[in-house]
């Protein structure tokens, strides 16, 4: 049976933290400058989507420490496994919309790249805080 009370509050805020500063660094090296002219039509104007962000990350680390902990996966290499399974997920999801054509190449390998990423490295620090 699953504990609730058991999961590591510490390790949500921190994995929360983590996928902000990562998904900053990621994504501003990924999109930088006027290169990809494609994202300025797309992209919603205003702050929503800095705080629609901070959300999705608090929620993706939660989700995260439920896996790794549901799983019992003590330690960094099987908190990895259990977060790049979850990446693996998002990836076969992009690449059904890259088939279809509702994305580019370009926007699915920057997608794909920062999911199998960044859920990895939650599996880790939710393994290794387990």
């Amino acid at each position: 049976m699953f504990n609730w009370n058991e999961l590591n509050i510490i390790a949500i805020i921190v994995g929360g933290l983590l996928y902000m500063v990562y998904g900053g660094i990621y994504y501003s090296i990924r999109l930088g400058g006027d290169k990809h002219p494609e994202k300025k039509h797309n992209e919603v104007e205003g702050p929503i989507k800095y705080v629609f962000s901070v959300i999705v990350a608090f929620i993706s680390s939660f989700i995260i420490a439920v896996f790794v902990q549901g799983t019992g996966s003590e330690g960094i290499g099987a908190g990895m496994l259990v977060g790049f399974m979850v990446g693996l997920v998002i990836t076969l999801v992009y690449l059904k919309n890259r088939l279809f054509g509702l994305m580019t190449n370009q926007s699915f390998m920057i997608a794909v790249g920062d999911h199998l990423v960044i859920f990895t490295l939650l599996g880790a620090l939710h393994g290794l805080m387990l």
